[in-house]
């Protein structure tokens, strides 16, 4: 069977798609069979021997996108391996609060559905662009600057350790 892996994302302004692309193509390098596509636009896992779930925190909650993929695809979903990251911190890179907040809030989410176990659970910096908020978030959004923490190394180095965990998983 042909390692066939899916790469969903939720996102809200974009930033998530774009590393959920840079994901895919990484694993292409590694001779992986790879799709991307946004979660809600999923309609089925069966061509899939694995699953990698991307979406953003904001608010302190996970992107809606993938908490209804989860529970739309339970038992798919429990059937085959699953990664997920989530983009989280948006301004200090060396903020080890934020960065621990992020994963916790995330845990908390992904606690809401005991069922779903991970392979793989990755906290990625994410963007803050205040001009791309729409009411009342722009409100809450204060008068930070934009900023974008996302590390690509570090983003294909965890893309190339999940082709040899998904590689394994999966034969």
């Amino acid at each position: 069977m042909i390692n066939r892996i899916l790469v969903g994302y939720a996102t809200r302004y974009g930033s998530t798609q774009e590393v959920a692309e840079a994901i895919a193509a990484t694993l292409r390098t590694c001779e992986l069979e790879v799709e991307v596509h946004p979660l809600r636009e999923v309609k089925s896992l069966a061509p899939y021997t694995g699953i990698i779930i991307g979406a953003p925190l904001m608010m302190f909650r996970w992107h809606k996108d993938a908490q209804r993929f989860l529970a739309r695809h339970r038992r798919e979903l429990s059937e085959r391996p699953v990664a997920v990251f989530a983009l989280g911190p948006v301004h200090d890179p060396r903020d080890e609060k934020e960065w621990a907040d992020s994963r916790a809030q995330l845990e908390k989410e992904l606690a809401k559905v005991p069922w779903f176990k991970p392979l793989a659970l990755e906290i990625l910096g994410g963007v803050f662009d205040p001009t791309k908020f729409r009411f009342p978030i722009n409100k809450l959004a204060g008068a930070e600057p934009a900023s974008d923490i996302r590390d690509w190394d570090a983003i294909r180095a965890w893309a190339r350790e999940l082709a040899q965990e998904l590689g394994s998983a999966t034969s």
